[in-house]
Order: structure tokens, then sequence, then C-alpha cells
């Protein structure tokens, strides 16, 4: 018997168009020899498998089935591909854990710590990793642009603290242009992250598990052709230069793939992630931004890229993915 597979996809946020980007990769890679798989699209309005015809058949929540001319279909395993909320922030990985039944990605805890920016490079700096200088506003308690000021020095990245794809995220070179851009981000979520800016080159870098061992994926760098890698310049094409495998030396692989690893272990991550880090040459050192855990899956995106760079396919990939959840 194959296992059968549950493919969430969607969301409750703007994100939820990214995830129906992902969506178009994962389906044609799921492997249908070795699994039997059942989209589900989960919205704010229903959770539904949609069927070739058009319709839609709901899920039951109350134990996560389907009932298919009156067979119910019970899932082995969850192939999780909704970024932003509730597939990447914990709150699926908590319902699922709920009802008994294995996952791709992070658990629910660690999905919630690194869904929050700041509470990420808390962690990672308590753990020994480098991460920028920062400071954490809420929207009940906010700040002057002054106090910021006499606690960070510019230029700052001001960013919503949840979610991720850049939105709402500002890069400030004067005094005058932090409390608009702090406006903007509060625009998106009630928590913001200010947080000094790193300069160096920026590389992103794919984690996972397989077979009990942690690999490291061929190191992205990013080149922007805007100021910085925001919404813009991740979706649209020819803003943003990607060279996989990057054009670094051997010690410098050695080092972002061993802060990588060291990360993955430290947050006790699942499945596969992505994580950014800036290498600033003046300290020699890779900063960490933040951590995706739910990385995008486009044929665009960088996970894929990376695989493919690996030399391998996807098929194999999200099998082995699969495969470890499973197991």
């Amino acid at each position: 018997m194959k296992p059968v597979i549950a493919f969430v996809t969607g969301g409750y946020s703007g994100e939820a168009v990214v995830s129906y980007k992902s969506a178009i990769t994962i389906e044609q890679n799921l492997d249908p020899e070795k699994y039997e798989v059942y989209r589900i699209n989960i919205t704010p309005e229903e959770w539904f498998h949609p069927t070739a015809d058009g319709g839609k058949i709901p899920v039951d929540k109350s134990d996560f089935t389907l009932t298919i001319a009156g067979k119910k279909i019970r899932f082995n395993g969850v192939f999780i591909g909704i970024h932003g909320t509730p597939g990447e922030d914990g709150k699926l990985q908590g319902y699922f854990d709920l009802m008994g039944l294995p996952y791709t990605s992070c658990d629910a805890a660690v999905s919630a710590l690194t869904f929050n920016k700041r509470y990420t490079v808390a962690v990672a700096a308590f753990g020994g990793i480098r991460v920028a200088k920062s400071l954490h506003l809420f929207k009940a308690q906010p700040l002057s642009s002054a106090q910021v000021l006499a606690q960070l020095k510019l230029p700052v990245f001001v960013k919503p603290n949840n979610g991720g794809s850049s939105i709402g995220m500002s890069k400030v070179n004067l005094p005058e242009e932090l409390a608009p851009a702090i406006e903007k981000a509060f625009k998106e979520d009630a928590q913001v992250l200010v947080e000094e800016f790193i300069t160096g080159r920026e590389f992103t870098i794919g984690v996972y598990r397989s077979k009990g061992a942690i690999h490291v994926l061929p190191i992205t760098e990013v080149k922007s052709k805007k100021e910085f890698f925001d919404f813009e310049a991740k979706y649209t094409p020819g803003l943003a230069m990607e060279t996989t495998p990057a054009e670094i030396d051997a010690a410098l692989q050695s080092q972002l793939e061993m802060n990588a690893k060291k990360v993955y272990e430290l947050f006790n991550c699942r499945g596969v992630v992505r994580m950014d880090f800036i290498y600033e040459p003046e300290i020699k050192e890779p900063f960490l931004l933040e951590i995706n855990t739910v990385p995008g899956q486009s044929e665009a995106s960088i996970v894929p890229q990376q695989v493919r760079a690996s030399g391998g396919t996807l098929k194999d990939f999200y099998s082995a993915l699969l495969d470890e959840c499973l197991a």
C-alpha cells in the first residue's frame, strides 16, 4: 500500500499567492509511484480537496479526513506547502500534532519561534551565532524615532516581525525616513523589528535532514539590483541576481555550511529550511538574518535551484523529505 499524503497549500495571509506558485512545482514532483497524494486547499473560508471537474470535497476538521464516494480517506502524512499563517507559524503543526499526523516541516514550537524574527535572532545569539543589533517594537508601546536612534546606528532595516516575502520592509538611511518606515511595517504586523544594516555579501542556504543526517544544499549568493532584496526584487525576474552555487573559496563555503548546520541543530529544525546570512568581510563572520521553515518551491525559487545545482531532482528531494517525515 502506498502512503496516503495530504499536500496542503493556500493559507490565510497575503503569502497565499506565493503558496499557490510553490504548489505547481510541488505537485509536479511528488512521486505518484510512491505516494497517493491529495491536494488540500486551506483558505480562511474553507478547507477542501479540489476535484478534477472543479468540485470541492470538504475536509472534516475533527479528524482531518476526506470522504470520497462514500469512502473515508485517512492520511499517513502531510506535505506542508503553505507560506505564512497558518502553515509556517506553527498553528497547523499544532493541529496535526493533535491529530497524530507527521508532517514535513519544523514542529509547532520551532515554527512559531522562527516566524518571529526577533525571537529567532535572540535564540541564535544565545547559541553563539552572530546577529545584527536590533530593537523589537510593539504597537501597544511605540518608541519614538529619537528613542530608536539613541540605541541603533543608521542605516537600519525596518520590517514586520512576523511574516515573510519581505512585505512591508524598508531600508532607512536618514533620520526623517524612520517614522514613515515604522508606520508602514506596523500596517503589516503589531510587532516591528528595527535592525542595524550589515554591509557584506548575502548568502542563502537550504538545509534538510534525511536518513537522520543533516545535509547542506549548494549555497546561493544573492545580489539585488534594488537597494535590498525586497518583495519586488524577490518576485520580479531580473531584479535580483542569484548565483548557485555561489562563487566563493573553500574556506568561506566551509564556514557558511558549518554555521548553517549549527543553526539547524540549535533550533532543532525538521524538513527543509532556508537561512539567510550576511557575510561581513571586515570581521570575516557570517551574521544570521532569518530562518524560513517553509521556503518557496516555485520553479524560480532558491531551494529548487539549489537541488538542481546539487545534481539531484526535485522528485527525489521531496521523496526524501516525505520518507524522513513518515519514518
